[in-house]
């Protein structure tokens, strides 16, 4: 196999487990209320610092990336979210359990700065390779609450997250093994030529992403947290058991698998603004009919709310990788991460303040339209494609130059 491909299904992978593992409790905390004489506000408290280093700690995870190596760091990633998982499956008090999300959050944190610019470097179509990635990511949070559920309801809870911190230290094995044996490539940090553009063009795409991946983040990490709660208020009488909420919530996560696809392959052929800029006011509609539906067509309402929501990462992502010296992109990843995820974690918080203040989480779908229309407004203000520029051509530059063997 290809090193090229390798590392696909490596950062893949990764991806995946970046997403996975932060959003486990989510589901698992539907079988721990009452356990420890905790309600799930109280409970969902707990997960809050490792949401916030998810995001925070993404910009240190870039800086390290781009002075010492990516590929190392990616083995770091996957050695110590697996540690981390086994510590929140062996946790016996509200402490312990705390300490454990948060070192899984500290963890899960590096891929996003580290692996993105990793696969940018060695993909020939950058944008179908962030779409084929998205969707491994969205694989993830699609399979963390089915699984959750599942592992919690016929084996424990503990279980939730000590068989996966099994298979992560498997894949880290197999990942450290392929790396030794020189079967994955990487492209140089100063590959590829690209387009010269003025301060203040980076200055207004830095400021635009600023605004968008500040907004995106908020709705994507409250609508994670918060999907399973309102579909056991919405539709528990109906369906019953934490296996089936968790089902429900992978059937909306699969949906966004494919968006991201289209995506990928719609910011490899044409300008990146208007994907990014219908890629968020389309989010308003979307919040709306899912905030109006009280029946089992929630469903397709939430399918379709997040898709929508992780549309516009390919182009997102082409953007930045754009206006980025190849060389500071760990750092650049880093700076979006923290805003996305870091920031975004504020919508966790949302979730049990939400919660704990109506008694549901119905207002907080009028919160999230907020989040997408500030997003929209930001969008607009993206310069165009350069004159004489194709799709895709100065984000595939970053790609231009032959692999090397992996650090």
């Amino acid at each position: 196999m290809q090193g090229k491909h390798l590392t696909l299904i490596f950062a893949g992978c990764a991806h995946a487990f970046s997403h996975f593992v932060i959003l486990l409790f989510a589901t698992v905390v539907l079988a721990l209320e009452g356990e420890w004489g905790l309600g799930y506000a109280d409970l969902q408290w707990l997960s809050v610092l490792g949401f916030v280093l998810f995001g925070v700690a993404a910009l240190p995870a870039g800086w390290i990336a781009d002075r010492w190596s990516q590929a190392g760091m990616i083995g770091i990633f996957f050695f110590g979210v697996g540690l981390a998982l086994l510590m929140v499956g062996l946790a016996t008090s509200p402490l312990g359990l705390m300490v454990g999300l948060t070192a899984l959050g500290l963890f899960a944190s590096i891929y996003h700065p580290v692996g993105i610019p990793w696969l940018v470097r060695n993909a020939a179509n950058p944008g179908r390779a962030l779409g084929i990635n998205g969707v491994f990511g969205s694989t993830g949070t699609a399979l963390a609450p089915v699984v959750a559920g599942g592992l919690a309801q016929y084996f424990g809870w503990r279980m939730a997250f000590i068989a996966p911190g099994l298979v992560c230290l498997t894949l880290g094995l197999i990942y450290l093994w392929s790396l030794k044996r020189g079967h994955l490539q990487q492209a140089p940090a100063s590959a590829g030529s690209k387009p010269a553009y003025s301060g203040a063009q980076r200055l207004r795409v830095f400021l635009v992403l600023g605004a968008t991946v500040i907004c995106t983040g908020l709705i994507y990490q409250s609508t994670a947290v918060a999907l399973p709660k309102i579909i056991d208020e919405r539709l528990g009488e109906v369906i019953g058991g934490v296996f089936a909420i968790g089902g429900i919530v992978t059937l909306a996560y699969i949906g966004s698998s494919v968006t991201q696809v289209v995506g990928g392959e719609l910011a490899d052929r044409f300008p990146l603004k208007p994907i990014y800029v219908f890629a968020q006011l389309s989010q308003i509609p979307a919040i709306y009919l899912a905030y109006r539906m009280q029946s089992p067509a929630l469903v397709g309402a939430l399918i379709l709310m997040v898709s929508l929501n992780t549309f516009g990462q390919p182009a997102e992502n082409s953007l930045l990788a754009r206006y980025v010296p190849s060389d500071w992109q760990g750092r650049a990843f880093g700076v979006k991460f923290v805003l996305a995820l870091g920031v975004g974690a504020l919508g966790v918080s949302l979730v049990p303040f939400v919660h704990g203040l109506f008694g549901n989480l119905d207002p907080l779908f009028l919160v999230l339209m907020g989040f997408a229309g500030l997003g929209s407004l930001a969008a607009l203000c993206l310069p165009p494609t350069p004159k004489g520029e194709s799709p895709g051509e100065a984000t595939a530059a970053v790609a231009a130059a032959p692999a090397k063997p992996a650090e």
